[in-house]
Formats: C-alpha cells, structure tokens, sequence
C-alpha cells in the first residue's frame, strides 16, 4: 500500500511572518494524524524558519526548485546542498510554470532530478499537457516525452515523486474530471512499469491542478491518485487541512 502525500506548493506567496504563521496552523491541524505525508513548499526566504516551526511533526519540507550543479558561479541559484542543510527532505522540479516563464526544458529537469536524488533530496517531478496540447489529443506523447526525458539515466526510482498537473487545470479553477485523472494516472504508471518493473507500483503519483476540499474526494478515490500537489488553496489552513483531512478518510 503506497502511503498518501499531499504538497502545499506556497509559490511566490508569504512573508516570513506569514509562512511560520501558516506552517503552524497545519502543524497542529495535522498533529492528530497516523498516516500519510504532509510537505510544505515555502518561498525560500521562509525555508529555515519553517523548518524549525515543524520540527517534531509529520510534516517535511520541500524546495520549490534547485539548480544542478553543487556551487558555483551562478546568480541568483540554489545548489541542492543548500536545500538539504536548511532541512529540505523533497524539491519540486519541472513545474509547468517553470517551464513556461523559465523556459526549462526536460534536459534540465532531468540534471535537477539526477543531482537532487545524488545528495539525498526527493525529487518531486511534475508533467502536464497543455490545453493545447490536450485539444490536439497528444496528451499522452507529452507525458510519456516529459517522464521518460527526465527520468533518463536514473537507475532507481525509489526516492521519486510523480506529479501529473494538467497545465489547462492550474489557477484556473478547471479540473480534470476523476475518470480524466486516473486515465492519465494509469498511463503514468505503466510508463513506470516498462522503466522499472514491478517497483513502479510503490511510486506516488500525485494529481495537481485547482485542487480543493471541495473536488479532492472524488480524486483521491482513483486507483492511481496517492495524493495531491496543491497550490492556492494551500495557503490557507481551512483549505489545505481540508484536502487532507478528506484524503486521510478516504486512503
């Protein structure tokens, strides 16, 4: 049985203040659970102190993205080593909206998920068509170009998350119906199984995209679908504890 997790991505969002605010009020919203994986993903200026607010808790911090060499003469960049000093345990790599205004390509994804996995960080690995993309019908040659590209030369996949985010279903309120959502799940999954076997069906594939407590239930029902990727309605405690108090009951 594959444990559930569900990711709040915080984004360009937060003061310090309000992230150990925010971080807090799910910190004792969730001090009641048995099962299940809480992760956080605080704009990096609120990583360290975030970090301490949920010592002693289930839930562990994320990185939002990373760079893929060890140090260095780069402005501006993170280096994985940094991450995992500061108390990272997983960093979320390929976000659509990286890709777009970033214009990342799977190359890079692929040298981020490879250095991440190299120091001991948990790759949180995003792919997603566009509305584009969906209407041409080539939904599935982009997932399988996104999964395959960047998990190339990665030998074990243990350590590594799967998030499907739809780009068309991101902050725009659309969501991929269950059965639309599992589809691609299951898709996912057998690209894992023709990668690396049998060890494919303890990898969590989350789903992202206008997730709420409101649409969660029906989702987390799917055979495929271990958790979620979340991102506005994680910046309020209600919202977020209630995508993981309705994904609790139902795995």
């Amino acid at each position: 049985m594959r444990e559930w997790i569900v990711a709040g991505n915080w984004k360009m969002h937060n003061t310090v203040q309000e992230s150990v605010a925010l971080a807090s009020a799910i910190k004792e919203g969730t001090s009641s659970l048995k099962k299940g994986e809480v992760v956080l993903a605080p704009p990096y200026t609120a990583l360290a102190r975030v970090s301490e607010t949920i010592k002693g808790s289930r839930i562990t911090l994320a990185a939002q993205n990373m760079f893929y060499e060890d140090k260095g003469a780069y402005t501006g960049e993170i280096a994985p080593g940094m991450l995992k000093d500061i108390g990272c345990t997983y960093v979320i790599i390929g976000h659509s909206e990286r890709r777009k205004y970033f214009h990342e390509q799977d190359k890079d994804v692929n040298l981020k998920v490879k250095k991440a996995l190299s120091v001991g960080l948990k790759p949180i690995m995003c792919v997603g068509e566009t509305d584009e993309e969906r209407e041409k019908g080539i939904t599935r040659s982009i997932v399988d170009r996104q999964i395959n590209l960047g998990l190339s030369g990665v030998e074990k996949i243990d350590n590594v998350v799967i998030a499907y985010e739809p780009v068309w279903a991101i902050g725009t309120g659309k969501v991929a119906t269950s059965a639309q959502a599992q589809e691609v799940h299951a898709f996912i999954r057998g690209i894992l199984k023709d990668l690396y076997g049998s060890s494919a069906n303890n990898i969590r594939i989350l789903y992202g995209g206008s997730v709420t407590k409101d649409n969660i239930g029906e989702l987390i029902e799917m055979e495929d679908i271990d958790g979620a990727l979340v991102g506005g309605a994680s910046l309020k405690p209600d919202g977020f504890l209630g995508i993981i108090q309705k994904i609790a009951e139902k795995k």
